[in-house]
């Protein structure tokens, strides 16, 4: 069911006659009509309206039609098609959900990013989320934020249509969660930037047409001396070192990225120059929140495949699940996931209303990839042998959920911002 189309895309600035054109392509349906015994999908949700509910609903679709039924091929080889994929996604609108109507988005507010973030959990494994969402909280907030209109046009505009694969250019060998240490330089020289170094852990890097890039720009202070800058991959000197194997995410391209000697036009640098620090720690309020609303979802899954298994599964003469130690294991583990459910809910709220949410955010991802890792292992334990094998969602949950509480800024980044917010650091 196709969310775009040339109404959507005209400058919609009136919010009830946007919403209006919105509900008539969806065809929401309304509270009057029977739509589920669940009270909040029946228009009672903390945040969520009929639209987000249709817009859910439009995604599953795609999931199970073009996605699902191909994601063990693509495990297996180590990539899923982007491009493909990206502009299915982008032709029903779901590669913009929060991002101007003028260049392809729908122009909602950031909710339906995370119901979008919750919906691709359903899919049977974490590389591909993880990449969609490189594309759409990732690479983009900045550019849709503070860029140029002609930087939005070149790259914005089809990244959102699903005709450019993005990647984002951050990390680094000596500088992962500490951003300021990044050592990658762009030297000014006329109306270009040269620029050398290199980038790791990048993920849609072997398949991305460009790259928003975190580089420093002058010899300033670490948090003022560097920006974003929209970098095409095909230019000369941009060199793709290696497609890098990992414990989990599979079906997600990983690469090492070099730059030598690679010019790029000022242009094309995001808003300021030396604000790419901010610019990038604004971006990771929207990165933490989306991946939190994307692994919840995906341990709804695993808990409730893990209490059908345990079911019909004996052991001693009885179902798995009816000794008490697991039946309250799992109750325990849903509880976990229902409180941080709530925090993702509260922190969006505040969010879409203009707070800033870096404290609750950074509580989310922290409380995120601890639980994952909880509830992996204790799913994957009930499952007995066959969680050890690699037919089974929770085995693939347990490789790929480890990198929650590493990517996107460590725990231990997590818990240094929470301290920072409390008061509670040492003095320097």
């Amino acid at each position: 069911m196709a969310l775009r189309g040339g109404a959507l895309r005209l400058n919609l600035l009136d919010s009830s006659r946007h919403f209006h054109k919105f509900n008539s392509l969806v065809g929401v349906r309304r509270s009057s009509d029977k739509v589920s015994s669940d009270p909040a999908t029946a228009g009672d949700h903390l945040i969520y309206t009929q639209e987000h509910f249709a817009l859910k609903e439009s995604l599953r679709k795609i999931i199970d039609q073009e996605i699902n039924p191909h994601v063990d091929q693509w495990e297996a080889e180590g990539k899923f098609p982007a491009h493909k994929i990206f502009k299915i996604l982008g032709n029903a609108g779901f590669l913009g959900v929060n991002k101007p109507v003028e260049y392809g988005g729908l122009g909602l507010d950031y909710s339906f990013s995370v119901a979008v973030s919750e919906e691709l959990g359903n899919i049977r494994c974490g590389g591909i989320p993880m990449a969609i969402g490189v594309q759409t909280d990732m690479t983009t907030p900045a550019l849709a934020r503070f860029g140029s209109a002609e930087l939005k046009k070149e790259f914005l505009l089809p990244s959102i249509m699903g005709d450019k694969v993005a990647c984002l250019g951050v990390s680094e060998v000596g500088a992962g969660s500490d951003v300021s240490s990044i050592k990658t330089k762009a030297v000014r020289k006329g109306d270009e930037y040269v620029i050398n170094g290199g980038k790791m852990w990048t993920t849609n890097g072997t398949q991305a047409d460009w790259m928003c890039l975190l580089a420093n720009t002058s010899d300033g202070p670490p948090h003022r001396n560097k920006s974003l800058i929209c970098l095409p991959m095909n230019l000369p000197g941009v060199h793709i070192a290696r497609k890098i194997d990992k414990l989990g995410m599979w079906s997600s391209d990983t690469a090492e990225v070099f730059f030598d000697d690679v010019h790029v036009p000022c242009k094309n640098i995001i808003g300021e120059e030396g604000m790419g620090f901010t610019y990038q720690m604004l971006q990771f309020q929207e990165e933490r929140l989306w991946a939190v609303a994307n692994i919840l979802t995906t341990m709804d899954v695993v808990i409730q495949e893990t209490i059908a298994y345990t079911k019909q599964r004996k052991i001693f003469k009885q179902p798995v699940l009816h000794h008490q130690s697991v039946h309250f294991r799992l109750a325990e583990l849903q509880t976990e996931v229902e409180l941080l459910r709530s925090l993702l809910h509260c922190a969006t709220a505040l969010y879409i209303k203009g707070n800033d949410v870096t404290k609750l955010a950074s509580m989310a991802k922290l409380k995120g990839g601890r639980l994952a890792r909880e509830v992996s292992d204790s799913c994957l334990q009930f499952w007995g042998g066959m969680g050890f094998t690699s037919e089974v969602l929770v085995s693939r949950f347990y490789r790929d959920s480890r990198l929650m509480s590493i990517g996107g800024g460590a725990d231990e980044v997590m818990l240094g911002i929470i301290c920072k917010y409390m008061d509670t650091l040492p003095k320097k």
